[in-house]
């Protein structure tokens, strides 16, 4: 992937790099930062806006018998809920225990690994 063929996150002065408190992950060869609901990936003079590709190993698909020890059963994803959004497809995912976690009904399904950097 050419990381200019997404979009670009306009007026962006934060610098994101190792000690800037954004959790850094792997994105296909390279590092992104989630912020603020974005995935950054600083390049040259701009921040290139990317997303999660949907894929066979991060798939947008329902699972409802996943069950993970990451929160309570009973926990809402949302803004403040204390997991990250990553961007994914078409759809926002949270970041929970190294993978994606999408609300779907009475369940969350998991949308497949990520690797921190």
């Amino acid at each position: 992937m050419s990381t200019c063929d997404q979009s670009q996150h306009g007026n962006h002065p934060h610098q994101h790099g190792d000690q800037c408190g954004h959790t850094a992950i792997r994105h296909e060869d390279h590092v992104d930062y989630l912020h603020d609901g974005h995935l950054h990936h600083p390049h040259g003079d701009h921040v290139d806006e990317h997303v999660i590709e949907e894929s066979e190993t991060n798939p947008n698909t329902c699972t409802p018998a996943h069950e993970c020890s990451g929160h309570d059963a009973d926990h809402v994803h949302g803004p403040g809920c204390g997991h990250e959004a990553v961007p994914h497809g078409d759809h926002v995912d949270y970041l929970v225990d190294g993978h994606l976690h999408h609300p779907h009904g009475d369940h969350c399904d998991n949308h497949g690994p990520i690797t921190l950097a």
